[in-house]
């Protein structure tokens, strides 16, 4: 069994385009395939480098609590740029562009994503 890992986060949103990401705004850092039309039905975030060497790796579950309408069950597929330090970034719609929540809580859940996101 995982031990449960929470922490406190600053929490921001992102579209998958070249401004933002790279120069392949589809595929994450994890290799996961974001869908053009709807990148927000994933309910995918990025994490701050530091993030992933505490232990919260890609494909894990985040369950989200702060954030208003975002808070939920999320999977981490992606990794923000190192600047960034104990931040999540939601991938949303290319049409939402604001959205900056502080002293959000972040839990890893040991549950299934499929489960969960239901």
């Amino acid at each position: 069994m995982k031990s449960i890992l929470i922490t406190i986060v600053v929490a921001t949103l992102y579209n998958a385009l070249p401004q933002q990401t790279d120069d392949s705004p589809l595929v994450t850092a994890s290799g996961a395939l974001i869908n053009e039309l709807c990148p927000e039905s994933h309910r995918w975030v990025a994490v701050s480098p530091d993030l992933l060497g505490k232990g919260w790796g890609f494909g894990e579950c985040i369950r989200v609590e702060g954030a208003g309408e975002m808070d939920g069950v999320w999977q981490i597929q992606d990794v923000m740029n190192p600047r960034f330090t104990n931040y999540i970034d939601f991938l949303v719609e290319n049409e939402r562009k604001l959205g900056k929540w502080y002293g959000v809580k972040i839990t890893l859940t040991n549950d299934d994503y499929e489960t969960q996101i239901r």
